[in-house]
């Protein structure tokens, strides 16, 4: 289950819990950390383990995608680059999937996971090249809402890759992790 904190309290990010409701993710927007397009995920002993950034620049805005980068936290400090997220701009006014790149990058692949459906609505799955769905995001319950809403994460595929890919979801449609 994902949580949304609100801005107040502690910067606003999300949490997110397992069945038993214990804190296994937290991540912090920028509130935290005082920059845009910045984002930590933590996990359930509050240690930073990846850093997310929305990459800049020139070559940033004249390119049709937003570009954001994840980097695994070594004592706190970004490291080792993990994966690339892929956004069109929305001033574009084209309809395209979220597309999500595994680093290092093989040969001839554009790209590894496409988001495909609303993350606004709550209705949405992160598949991989072949098809197959590795999370499910959606709505569940009486706590159901922009605030609560599930994620099922299937067995194989890494639990903190997808709730960095949701961090940067949530950061991209404005809600709890951005400034």
């Amino acid at each position: 289950m994902v949580r949304g904190r609100p801005p107040a309290v502690n910067g606003g990010g999300f949490v997110v819990t397992n069945q038993d409701q214990r804190a296994i993710f937290s991540v912090d927007g920028c509130g935290i950390i005082g920059s845009n397009g910045q984002l930590i995920v933590r996990d359930g002993d509050g240690n930073a383990i990846l850093f997310i950034h929305k990459k800049g620049g020139v070559v940033q805005a004249l390119s049709v995608n937003n570009s954001w980068r994840g980097y695994m936290s070594d004592y706190g400090v970004p490291s080792k680059l993990v994966f690339s997220l892929q956004d069109p701009k929305p001033v574009l006014c084209m309809k395209g999937d979220v597309q999500v790149t595994v680093e290092p990058k093989g040969r001839k692949r554009h790209w590894d996971y496409e988001v495909t459906g609303s993350f606004v609505q709550r209705s949405c799955a992160i598949k991989n090249r072949a098809g197959h769905v590795a999370a499910q995001i959606g709505v569940k319950g009486m706590l159901a809402g922009r605030d609560f809403y599930q994620v099922v994460v299937q067995p194989g595929y890494d639990q903190a890759f997808v709730v960095g890919v949701i961090a940067i979801l949530d950061n991209i449609h404005g809600e709890s992790t951005s400034c």
